[in-house]
């Protein structure tokens, strides 16, 4: 690629970074957002639930309203409407404003990921479509490795306001970068409902849509409370946990590494294996949190598992559909996954509430349980009989 093209490429990268460090920011921010607005963390943690459940509704219909539009200034104005909804969550003066704003960037969000692969395939060369992908990815890998352990870091230093107000300004150095050397992107083919049926009709796509529902409900049942869970019952200090949290997104590119390795050779077995792995991780969580011995490399098998599912789903969903209908089938696995985590932060914060934040994993490892029974009794069947 020449240097006019890796530029723009970088830009999109840097853009994936912020949009995905964005949406689990208040995880690692949730105590003193919760002590500031006087409320409990579940009740804070709605802030995750209601912005999953704003991406799993708006991502199709934003999709279809939008599917003509110039990708190029599209791209600029979602990008635009995230940095000034990150403004405004910085100078938020309660809880329901702040609740606002954040609707406003997972607006921002359902639609950037419809439009950020599309973006960097078509400003490179058809043989490097691929290294673009890879770096979309790259993007959001570096998110979990950094951008939540540095937004927390901000938020200890400033004040969770700082580490809001933070991501807005390096949103709008993005856009204004992307402004002067993104070129002009022709628009998608537009979409109409009639061809859902279709998609649905598809033997595989409904048992990994499923899965995609279950998984990250049972993961996000103790993720999204992961701060409170290891200042409240592993007594650790607060710079331990933002390193256990990076320890955990350095994990997630092991996880991609092995599936880029072990993937092709062992396609049926290692969607059940990252689940297995999974409800491991969740199951062994409290009786684990009690040593950094064994948080640790806990921290690191849950990283792990957890990315090669996310990778495995969307492979699977590339194998189980053409070109025309793999845009669609996306856009709904991403909404049924951000409902997942909707659902996942709100039975957490259900458990905290009614029972004990001690439990959350085991919850969590419960319904990982049932999943992997699916996966492994109806799931591999579908897959192995179904050929495209």
């Amino acid at each position: 690629m020449t240097l006019r093209q890796w530029l723009p490429l970088l830009g999109i990268t840097l853009s994936a970074f912020i949009f995905n460090t964005s949406e689990f920011m208040p995880i690692g921010l949730l105590t003193d957002i919760a002590k500031d607005f006087q409320m409990t963390e579940s009740g804070a943690g709605s802030l995750i639930t209601i912005y999953a459940y704003v991406v799993m509704a708006m991502s199709l219909p934003l999709m279809m309203i939008f599917s003509r539009c110039p990708l190029r200034p599209l791209l600029l104005g979602v990008i635009t409407l995230f940095a000034v909804c990150q403004v405004l969550s910085g100078i938020a003066t309660g809880y329901y404003t702040l609740l606002a704003s954040r609707i406003g960037v997972a607006c921002a969000h359902s639609i950037f990921w419809s439009i950020a692969a599309p973006v960097a395939v078509r400003i490179v060369p058809e043989k490097s479509q691929a290294t673009a992908m890879g770096m979309v990815v790259t993007g959001t890998s570096i998110a979990m490795i950094f951008g939540l352990p540095l937004g927390r870091s901000i938020g200890l230093l400033a004040g969770w306001r700082s580490t809001f107000l933070c991501l807005a300004v390096v949103s709008f150095v993005a856009l204004a970068y992307l402004a002067v050397l993104l070129p002009k992107v022709s628009g998608n083919a537009p979409f109409n409902i009639s061809d859902l049926p279709q998609i649905y009709k598809n033997p595989v796509l409904p048992g990994l849509f499923l899965l995609s529902l279950l998984i990250p409900t049972a993961y996000f049942t103790t993720y999204s409370y992961i701060e409170p869970f290891l200042l409240q019952v592993g007594h650790y200090p607060d710079n331990w946990v933002t390193v256990i949290l990076t320890i955990f997104g350095a994990a997630g590119l092991l996880g991609s590494y092995l599936f880029s390795h072990l993937y092709n050779a062992h396609r049926y077995s290692f969607l059940p294996m990252s689940i297995g792995l999974i409800m491991a991780s969740l199951f062994l969580l409290l009786p684990a949190s009690g040593s950094l011995y064994t948080i640790i490399p806990l921290s690191i098998l849950w990283g792990i598992s957890v990315t090669a599912f996310n990778v495995t789903g969307q492979a699977e969903v590339i194998q189980s559909t053409d070109s025309a209908t793999a845009p669609v089938a996306m856009s709904i696995l991403s909404g049924i996954y951000n409902l997942g985590i909707g659902s996942g932060t709100w039975l957490g914060g259900s458990i905290c509430t009614y029972f004990s934040i001690a439990y959350i994993g085991y919850v969590g490892a419960a319904l990982a349980f049932l999943s992997l029974l699916y996966c492994l009794f109806c799931m591999i069947p579908a897959m192995k009989k179904y050929k495209r």
